[in-house]
């Protein structure tokens, strides 16, 4: 359809329009294939001709993608500095005990299949990449193959990464890396940094975000030892409790962080957005981890 056409389809559906040659702009730079994604919750799909409800405007939609994209940025920012401590915290324990190379050694790992499986995807970032310090490294040594841990878990995704730490068996080293994340359990950073790794790509794609089912659950701790949340009732596979956990975690690295402070501006400066639609319980604001006194 043309853009006008567009414009037409979205009036005869109920959506109000107050300034078509404003719409116009936008749609000439967002499509509105991309914008469906955001009218969605404000129409009822259970009708074929997807009528909007009444009083939706064509601002409360453009307001909810500029919401979602501010919260998009908000959270990569944020995942960007956790990634780089968790691979720190891998490195660092398992080189330190393990040697250079202890990802290629397979006594560190509980399945041999999926140890095999991360090896080759090691393997493919490693000949695809074209930072210097590789390239140095292929170029002045033969022995090892691979370069250490140091270099070669830095050009690893945070995917990849959440599977190896995943797979790694239940000892020392593992147990120290959750506990310097002040959780009690590996198996609760496993499931956050999977989830964190899913969300990080859809920010990177420019996804939606706000309102997402995330398919990769987060298991809540049993055991914090920093400030968390008290009340548990709230749908697990939204944006609330990874919100949750990656304010838990910068809480622990960067004390005094300002990821809380960011958050509270933004959906004060979006009021209309309808956080429990982002699975917020009623009075999360005033969880310890959430409260700003």
């Amino acid at each position: 359809m043309t853009i006008a056409r567009q414009i037409q389809t979205l009036k005869e559906r109920g959506l109000i329009i107050d300034d078509e040659k404003r719409t116009f702009r936008y749609l000439s730079f967002i499509s509105l294939y991309r914008l469906r994604a955001y009218t969605y919750t404000y129409q009822d799909n259970t009708d074929p001709n997807h009528p909007f409800y009444k009083g939706v405007t064509f601002n409360k939609i453009l307001n909810t993608y500029l919401f979602d994209r501010k919260l998009r940025l908000l959270v990569f920012d944020a995942i960007e500095r956790i990634e780089i401590a968790f691979r720190t915290q891998i490195i660092y324990h398992y080189s330190i005990h393990h040697g250079s190379n202890w990802y290629e050694n397979p006594e560190l790992f509980r399945r041999q299949k999926y140890f095999l499986d991360d090896l080759r995807m090691i393997d493919k970032e490693l000949s695809r990449s074209n930072e210097v310090f590789i390239r140095h490294y292929n170029d002045k040594y033969t022995v090892p193959k691979r370069p250490p841990a140091w270099m070669t878990m830095e050009i690893t995704s945070l995917g990849l990464l959440s599977k190896i730490y995943e797979n790694l068996k239940l000892g020392p080293g593992k147990k120290t890396i959750a506990k310097n994340f002040n959780l009690g359990h590996p198996f609760v950073l496993e499931s956050w940094m999977h989830s964190l790794s899913v969300i990080r790509n859809i920010c990177a794609h420019h996804g939606r975000l706000w309102n997402r089912e995330i398919p990769a659950k987060m298991k809540l701790p049993k055991v914090t030892k920093g400030d968390w949340i008290i009340n548990t009732s709230f749908p697990q596979g939204k944006m609330y409790l990874a919100l949750t956990a990656v304010l838990y975690l910068l809480n622990t690295i960067i004390p005094g962080n300002h990821f809380k402070l960011k958050f509270g501006k933004l959906i004060s400066d979006y009021p209309e957005i309808p956080l429990k639609q982002m699975g917020f319980p009623h009075g999360w604001e005033k969880e310890k981890i959430w409260s700003n006194k």
